[in-house]
């Protein structure tokens, strides 16, 4: 109390002004409230911060700005609470700090129009005019300070709940429609398909194979959610089928190893399953093309999808190549993988591996003779380029 007697004595007309202003101080904050509701857009409709509310919380600003003409240390906590229900009502940080602009300034205004009925000097508007804006400058400090604490909780617990979720999806944990529903919204998905998972391969374990994957897709307009495993990164991607192929661009850019693509779906209800369908892709993937798509190589998703099935059926169909030297046997193995991708013709075939057709007519007998397997028969042609394939992946 002693502190106090002597501020006053000291400033007689600050706390004369002080004075006069506590005995308007229902008009101020409600004049203060309205004015913000007119320049702040959040605050117009009052819909999320009720104009009861507002004016509380300029009346508790206000109060503090006046205790602090006389007194310094003052407590901000009525900031603190401010700061804390503006960032639970969702309001924008920068709307709020716009809001105590305009309460600071209207709030000087009526500070000017009582100085001159209050007999306040000039020294004295000008110790008042510091005070107020040094005041108010911790005020905005201590509730910014705690809009933000409380925001980064927030978005801790968002983050948490959006990752577990993304895990039960990913493990086909996520229970009847309206759960999905709900998972849909806190993971920003639309309700409805197509939709793709993509797996990809870290570079060590825990670190991301597609750093900021999710900005990166939402730039192009595609809403995605991810976890991050121990050897894979894993996302759901909203994806209509004509944009499928500005997602495949993007992620051969950004990815830093190889990456699987599953085939479309409707229901999230169905990521599960298009988690294996991913991961087969995704070890079909190459050095020379990084970014599979399941859909785009039936034949090669077919021979990754169960190693130890493949190695017997290669050693079944291709085994009588094997005492072959590496050469000879690599050379018939590249002419039949070329003539499967030139409409089995002998003469396309030659032209690609610049060589003449009856040498590819050779070859192609060789195999035959050595496989037991004539190429005009379609189920041993489809064998041979089974095993053809997992010998590649």
């Amino acid at each position: 109390m002693a502190s106090e007697t002597t501020e006053r004595d000291q400033h007689p007309d600050l706390a004369a002004l002080a004075d006069r202003l506590r005995v308007r101080l229902t008009e101020i904050a409600d004049r203060m409230a309205r004015l913000i509701q007119d320049e702040i857009g959040f605050y117009r409709d009052g819909r999320l911060v009720a104009l009861d509310d507002l004016r509380e919380s300029c009346a508790a600003n206000v109060e503090f700005v006046l205790g602090s003409l006389l007194e310094d240390g003052m407590d901000p906590t009525a900031a603190r609470v401010t700061g804390r229900l503006r960032a639970e009502q969702g309001a924008p940080l920068a709307d709020v700090m716009a809001a105590y602009r305009v309460g600071t300034r209207f709030l000087w205004d009526v500070v000017l129009s009582e100085a001159g009925p209050a007999g306040i000097s000039d020294q004295a508007l000008v110790r008042a005019s510091s005070r107020l804006w040094q005041v108010q400058s911790l005020y905005t400090d201590a509730m910014t300070t705690a809009y933000r604490d409380l925001q980064s909780r927030q978005l801790l617990d968002q983050n948490q709940q959006r990752s577990a979720l993304v895990e039960a999806l990913l493990e086909g944990r996520t229970g009847n429609g309206n759960t999905l529903w709900e998972a849909a919204d806190l993971l920003r998905l639309p309700h409805q398909g197509p939709y793709v998972v993509v797996a990809a391969a870290v570079p060590e374990p825990y670190r991301q194979a597609l750093p900021t994957a999710e900005e990166r897709l939402r730039a192009i307009g595609l809403a995605s959610a991810w976890r991050l495993l121990p050897e894979l990164q894993v996302g759901v991607v909203c994806v209509p089928s004509e944009r499928l192929s500005p997602l495949v661009d993007l992620l051969r850019r950004s990815a830093t190893g190889r990456v699987g693509i599953s085939p479309p779906y409707d229901e999230l209800g169905g990521t599960g399953k298009a988690v294996r369908f991913a991961r087969i892709a995704l070890t079909g993937s190459t050095a020379a093309e990084p970014v599979t798509v399941f859909d785009h190589s039936p034949l090669t998703m077919a021979a990754v999808a169960a190693p130890d099935v493949m190695q017997r059926l290669v050693q079944q169909v291709l085994g009588g190549l094997d005492d072959l030297p590496d050469d000879d046997r690599e050379v018939l193995l590249d002419t039949l993988a070329v003539w499967s991708t030139h409409n089995g013709s002998a003469t396309e075939t030659a032209e690609h591996l610049y060589c003449h057709p009856n040498t590819v007519r050779h070859r192609l007998r060789r195999i035959e003779e050595r496989t037991g397997r004539s190429l005009n028969d379609p189920r041993a042609v489809a064998e041979l380029l089974l095993a053809l394939e997992a010998t590649t992946h």
